[in-house]
Order: structure tokens, then C-alpha cells, then sequence
């Protein structure tokens, strides 16, 4: 840092000094905690109205980094003000007008969502509902670093040391949301804190202004320049900083989409990335930083091939092992990155300047993963463009002389014409190429990281080899025929099977649909299709159905909510009437294509659908009308929280015929949700049972499923009553019921890594 003559310790009394270094920091520090916690909140708020989708936190991530861009130029603005009470007026008017909205609260006005265009509704959601207080708090840490600097304190030639307190109090308030507010404080509890919150936030910046203005008028001129180095940053500096601060901005979304979409999509991991962001800023930020920048470098490219090497697995593993290995990689690409910027900062004179482009920077990368590539691309593909932007973070350095590196660009060219070439060939050609697909892409990483490390090729060298590694995996799939489609509600993937006897339909390595296209001899399957998957006939949804159709004097009146690729179109039979609901287009659009799936074509090819979210669309359906209501929407890793609610189960009950029953199938690898539904049953007077069954394994597609069924007596079950396969079941009397004010992510995680079963 340059070194600079500020004003002397003897001009301010320690206890003066004391006093406004406290006020400040904890100021920031308690701003930085409504930020960030303000996220998690809002966004939850909104998730009834939207699917519980993931893509929803992506775009409330967009929203918010574009808004904290805006509150970084407000404040920018502020400090071209000669006259210091200005600033301190208009900021403090802002915060009394902003807090004037609270409570949060969403409208009439934005009940329900359009049938399409969800992302740039949610961002005027966001604009008209908590748009005003969040951008008053966005201002806040540019701004009152620069009070504090204005104050004349000793420490302010170098206030950077408090981001690292506003960024502590981001990832406090990331954790906390999660482990803490949720589980124990109702949604509505939660704004009322966060507004009182708000409301004691104004007072200490109304401090902060005060002890701006008792102090000595302060000129930026006070200061001896001793080194040159202090002028004024170029548009070159500006724009690395922009560069070094959108890649990771941008490498957070798109880590948190991979995570969501091809390892676990639980909403409480969706937190964990955006923590160890936060935690790269006060780290990098700090006056002695923990973890030396160079050590960051150095395991830079071992990171960026980390990742590749993940990827190559395509999400196959333990999951806390997956888990750990993108979220370790990621924190120390962030950290090399944030670090560049910690060492590039300017000196105080340009601190807003600084924040600005920073926020910047953040916004575009925010806007490339969150918004431009879910429109541009079919697949999670701003994950590996990153990857190969944050090769070219790295600081230029003395490159290697020798034969090697001089030879590097030929043979790299070379070797990638000959394997691009080889992979759009059929017969042996391609076949062995996927043969050797994974020990082929692991070479290239390797060399990507031993030519960065060791050979120290340029960063130039370097991201082209990483660049390549990821086309292969791109190229060599690892399937006979991979077809991803994406939408706002997650990718979905269509798989055929090396043999091509099967067609599945993927959400990340979930399973949500199978079926089998081919006999074992090779001919194509004609007639009915088999249900299969966890619809076959002896699992927990099959028996069900049957137990429904045996208690029903006449055909059955059927809704399931949930499409899939329509396998339980082919669990109806002539003259029953069945009508599905799903929330999804692009999953409607897949389920009847028959050259993808035929469930509909040769079982139902008049299948009713209608479009939208199931809590609103199904609330207008007739009452007493349905014999048999499926659930089949908690089975992907991400829930729809909303459905799972003593409100929601009121719904359902209230549009059961007389003697129906709710099947609700809540197979999930990470969740506990059978004692959810218990509870949310018993909460509306109705009885349960669990079915829970290890099927014959020796069996191809035919999965375990955890089923619950749900009536207002034990005599509209039937045999299912008396049945050993089902388990009369009570809510837990220490379990908090959910509603649409309070639900408990964490602990149906606790309840699954325990072993719960029901």
C-alpha cells in the first residue's frame, strides 16, 4: 500500500478515536447483516408464487447486484459534494423514506405470476417491493467509509479494513438465515425484525453523520503524496478491476446453478456459495490477510482443473464430496481473483471509484450467468466459459523459456484438431474415443495445470488448455445421445442409454422419468408401454392407485400435479378421467413428444394439462370432485415448499370426493418430507399411512420410493390399512407443522442425514 502521511493521532483523543472507529464499524457491520439478510428473506417470500424454483434465487442474485451497483453510484455521487451536510441529509432522508415501505409485503398486484416472462416480473416484483430500503442499504458501505475517511481518523488513509466488517457481517447473516431465523422465527417474524433492525440501523448512521460533521473540515490536499504511484487510476486499471470482480460474480451463480442442477438442488445449499464469497472479501480485505495471496495463485489452476475433473463425473459420487470439491475450488478461484483486487486497490482518494467499478463488474457477471445464458444456452455452459475467464485473472509473470512452452501452441492446436475431428466421426472411431473420455480429459487438465504451476506458461496458454478440457467433455457426453432443455424451472436432460433400450428424463442426476424403448432382443416395444421407474405396479404410487380404483364404485376422477415424462398417463384405464398439472412448459413439451417419451401418445393422447403453479392453478379447480389426488412434485431435490403446507394440504382436501384419498410421493435424497405431510395431515384432521419398500433389485429402472397416503378414514384406504407394506403413521409431536408462515428446510436435512425414514 502506498505509504502516505495522514493526519497525526495527536489531533484526536483516544477515546474520540475509539468512539468513531466503533461507530462506524459496527454501522457497516450491522448494514451488511439487513443486506444480506434481507435476500434469503424476500426470496422465500416470493418462492409460493414461482415453484420453489431455483432459478429464482439466480435472478433475485441478478437483482440485487444490479441494484447495489446503483447504490454504489448514488454514493459516489454523494461524495463529489463539497459541502459535507448535504450528503448526510439527503442519505438520512432516503433511509426515513425507505423505511416508511416496511414491513415488506407483496401486493395484490403481483399474486400471480404471467405464463411466461417470469424472470423480468420477479425483478419488478423485486423493484417495487423491496427495491427502495435495499438500495438505501446498498449505499451504505462506500458511503460511510468515506465519512469515516472525512472524520480525520488515524486509520482512515487505509479504510479498506472495513469491508472486511461489512462483508462479515454479509456471511453472519448468510449462516444465520438458514441455521437460525428460519427454523425458529415465523416468515412474518422475520420481517418484523428485520424492519426493527432497519430501524436501529438509521439511528447509528445518523451517529455517523453527527461525528462526520464535528469534525475538522478535511481536504483530500492534507495529504503528502509520497509516491507517484498514488495518481489517479487509468481506464486500463478500471477495467481489471471490473474484469477480476465479474468473473467470480459471475462463477457464483454459475456454481450455484451446477449445484442446483446436477448434484442437490436443496434450497438451504443454495447459501453456501454466496457465504464463501462473502468470506473471499473479508479475508483478502484484511490488514494481515489469513491466507497469503500468492499461496492463492499458486492453487489456482489446481482449482480450475479441480473442477474440471468433478465435471468429468458428471455428478456421480457421495455428495458432500461433490459438494466440497466445487465449493473449495470456487473459494479459491475467488480468492485469487479478490485478491488481485485487494492488491490493485487504489488509495482512499479513490475509494468510491473503486467500490463502483467493483459493483460493476459484479452486475455483469451476475447478468451473464444469470440472465443472458439461461436464454443462450441449453445447457449450464457460463459454468465452463468462467472457468476459462478466470484462467486469464491471473497476473502476467515471467514465462518459461525452454523448448516447452515454446512448442506449447503448436502441439495444442494440433492435438485439439485431431481430437475435435475424431469426435464428429461414427464406428470405431468415437466409440473409442468415449472409451478413453474421462482418462483423456483428466490428461488435459493435468497439462493445463502443470504448464500454469511448473512450466508457468502465460495465462493466455493456460485458458486455452482449460478451454479445451471442457470442449471434450462437452463433446464426448458419455451417452449414446444426450438432449438437454433448459427453462426458467431447471435443465432437463433426455438420456438414451448406451444399449438405447431405455429413455430417461434427468433433472441433474435425478431420475424423474423412465422408459423402456427396446425388448431385450433388440426390437422396438409396440403397444402400452410399462410403467416403471417408482411408477411400477408394486410400488408405494401403484398400489395406491389401486386401492383408490378398488374403494371407487365406477371410473375414477383423477389430478396429479407434476408431469414428468406422463408415465402415470399409462396407470389410467378407458373411461377414468385424469387431468395434470405442472408448472413447467418445457416439460409438457417433452412428455408429448413421442420421439422422446410415448406415455401420452399411446395411453392418453387427449390429456388434459393445464399450465401453472399448482397452488393457484388447483385452487380454482371444483370442489369434492377428485377420487384419487397424486402428488408427484417433491420428488426432485429442489421442493416446492409451498406444496408441502398446512394450507396447501387444505386445498387438496377440499377438492376430495367423498371417500378419496391424497397419494403425496416424497422419495428425496436429502429431504425427510414423509413426517411433513404426516403433520400437515393430522393438521387438517385426516390420517395417514407411509409406504416405504426396497424393490426387486435385479430389475432395470425399477426404484424405491417413499409414498404417503393421506384420507379422512382408515375404510377409504382398503386393504392398505391392514396392509404389513404400510405404516399407520402420527405426526411428531416435537415437529413444528409448516405453513405458509414458517417452514424448516434444515431440519429435513438433519431428518435425512440421521437416517429418519419417516
Amino acid at each position: 500500500m502506498t505509504a502516505t502521511t495522514f493526519a497525526r493521532r495527536d489531533l484526536m483523543s483516544p477515546v474520540s478515536s475509539t468512539f468513531i472507529l466503533a461507530a462506524y464499524t459496527v454501522s457497516i457491520f450491522v448494514s451488511a447483516l439487513l443486506l444480506f439478510s434481507v435476500q434469503p428473506l424476500f426470496t422465500k417470500m416470493i418462492l409460493p408464487r414461482l415453484g420453489g424454483s431455483p432459478a429464482v434465487w439466480s435472478v433475485a442474485m441478478v437483482f440485487f447486484q444490479s441494484l447495489l451497483l446503483g447504490g454504489y453510484a448514488y454514493a459516489h455521487f454523494l461524495m463529489t459534494i463539497r459541502n459535507r451536510v448535504i450528503p448526510v441529509v439527503i442519505h438520512l432522508a432516503l433511509l426515513g423514506i425507505a423505511f416508511l415501505t416496511l414491513p415488506l409485503a407483496i401486493g395484490e398486484l403481483w399474486s400471480t405470476p404471467p405464463e411466461s416472462g417470469y424472470q423480468l416480473w420477479m425483478l419488478a416484483l423485486f423493484a417495487g417491493t423491496v427495491g427502495l430500503p435495499f438500495f438505501a442499504l446498498a449505499a451504505n458501505n462506500p458511503l460511510l467509509q468515506a465519512w469515516f475517511v472525512r472524520t480525520r481518523h488515524p486509520d482512515g488513509q487505509d479504510p479498506y479494513f472495513l469491508y472486511a466488517s461489512s462483508n462479515i457481517g454479509s456471511f453472519l447473516a448468510l449462516l444465520s438465515y438458514p441455521l437460525l431465523l428460519e427454523p425458529v422465527f415465523s416468515l412474518r417474524t422475520q420481517n418484523l425484525i428485520w424492519t426493527y433492525g432497519y430501524g436501529l440501523l438509521i439511528l447509528l448512521i445518523a451517529t455517523c453523520g453527527g461525528l462526520l460533521l464535528a469534525a475538522p473540515a478535511y481536504s483530500f490536499q492534507d495529504r503528502k503524496i509520497v509516491d507517484a504511484a498514488t495518481a489517479n487510476p487509468g481506464w486500463i486499471d478500471r477495467g481489471r478491476w471490473i474484469f477480476l470482480a465479474a468473473v467470480p460474480s459471475g462463477l457464483l451463480i454459475a456454481v450455484t446453478a451446477h449445484i442446483s442442477a446436477d448434484i442437490a438442488a436443496a434450497p438451504l445449499l443454495w447459501v453456501l456459495p454466496l457465504s464463501l464469497y462473502l468470506l473471499t472479501w473479508v479475508l483478502v480485505f484484511r490488514t494481515r490477510p489469513l491466507l497469503p495471496h500468492r499461496w492463492m495463485l499458486l492453487l489456482q489452476p489446481a482449482a480450475i482443473a479441480g473442477i474440471i475433473l468433478l465435471l468429468v463425473g458428471g455428478g456421480e459420487g457421495n455428495l458432500f464430496i461433490l459438494l466440497a470439491g466445487h465449493l473449495v475450488c470456487f473459494f479459491i478461484i475467488a480468492m485469487a481473483c479478490h485478491g488481485e483486487l485487494a492488491r490493485r486497490r487504489p488509495d482512499a482518494r479513490n475509494l468510491t471509484g473503486f467500490y463502483l467499478a467493483l459493483s460493476f463488474g459484479g452486475m455483469l457477471g451476475g447478468l451473464f450467468a444469470g440472465l443472458i445464458a439461461p436464454f443462450s444456452f441449453n445447457w449450464i455452459a457460463e459454468y465452463p466459459i468462467l472457468l476459462v475467464m478466470a484462467a486469464l485473472c491471473r497476473p502476467d509473470g515471467k514465462a518459461s523459456a525452454s523448448s516447452t512452452t515454446r512448442w506449447y501452441w503448436p502441439a495444442l492446436i494440433t492435438f485439439a484438431a485431431i481430437v475435435v475431428i475424431a469426435s464428429y466421426m461414427n464406428g470405431e472411431a468415437i466409440r473409442w474415443l468415449s472409451d478413453i473420455r474421462a482418462p483423456l480429459i483428466v490428461c488435459v487438465a493435468t497439462l493445463s495445470m502443470i504448464g500454469a504451476i511448473l512450466l508457468r506458461i502465460d495465462r493466455w496458454k493456460f485458458a486455452a488448455t482449460i478451454a479445451l478440457s471442457l470442449l471434450l467433455i462437452q463433446l464426448l457426453p458419455g451417452y449414446q445421445h444426450v438432449e438437454t432443455i433448459r427453462s426458467f424451472f431447471g435443465i432437463h436432460k433426455i438420456l438414451v442409454t448406451q444399449d438405447g433400450r431405455y429413455h430417461l428424463l434427468m433433472h441433474g442426476t435425478t431420475v424423474h422419468g423412465a422408459e423402456k424403448i427396446l425388448n431385450d432382443d433388440g426390437t422396438p416395444i409396440t403397444g402400452r408401454p410399462e410403467t416403471i421407474a417408482y411408477y411400477h405396479k408394486e410400488g408405494g404410487i401403484g398400489r395406491a392407485i389401486a386401492a383408490a380404483r378398488a374403494r371407487k364404485d365406477g371410473p375414477l376422477h383423477a389430478a396429479v400435479i407434476g408431469l414428468g415424462s406422463a408415465a402415470l398417463a399409462c396407470a389410467s384405464q378407458p373411461g377414468e378421467s385424469w387431468r395434470f398439472f405442472e408448472i413447467d412448459q418445457a416439460v409438457v413439451d417433452i412428455a408429448r413428444d413421442p420421439n422422446r417419451f410415448s406415455f401420452i401418445q399411446k395411453c392418453q393422447p387427449n390429456l388434459q394439462t393445464v399450465i401453472g403453479d399448482a397452488r393457484l392453478t388447483f385452487a380454482k379447480e371444483p370442489d369434492g370432485i377428485y377420487d384419487l389426488i397424486v402428488l408427484d412434485a417433491y420428488s426432485s431435490d429442489s421442493i416446492p415448499v409451498h406444496l408441502a403446507t398446512r394450507e396447501a394440504m387444505n386445498i387438496y382436501k377440499n377438492k376430495l370426493a367423498p371417500h378419496g384419498v391424497i397419494v403425496v410421493h416424497v422419495s428425496n435424497r436429502h429431504l425427510e418430507l414423509a413426517s411433513v405431510i404426516v403433520g400437515i395431515a393430522n393438521a387438517n384432521h385426516l390420517k395417514s399411512w407411509v409406504f416405504l419398500n426396497d424393490p426387486n433389485r435385479n430389475a432395470e429402472y425399477i426404484f424405491a420410493n417413499q409414498v404417503v397416503i393421506v384420507a379422512r378414514d382408515e375404510a377409504d384406504v382398503g386393504d392398505i390399512a391392514r396392509s404389513n407394506m404400510w405404516t399407520p403413521a402420527t405426526p411428531d409431536e416435537h415437529q413444528r407443522i409448516w405453513t405458509d408462515d414458517y417452514s424448516n428446510v434444515v431440519g429435513a436435512v438433519w431428518r435425512r442425514w440421521r437416517g429418519d425414514r419417516s
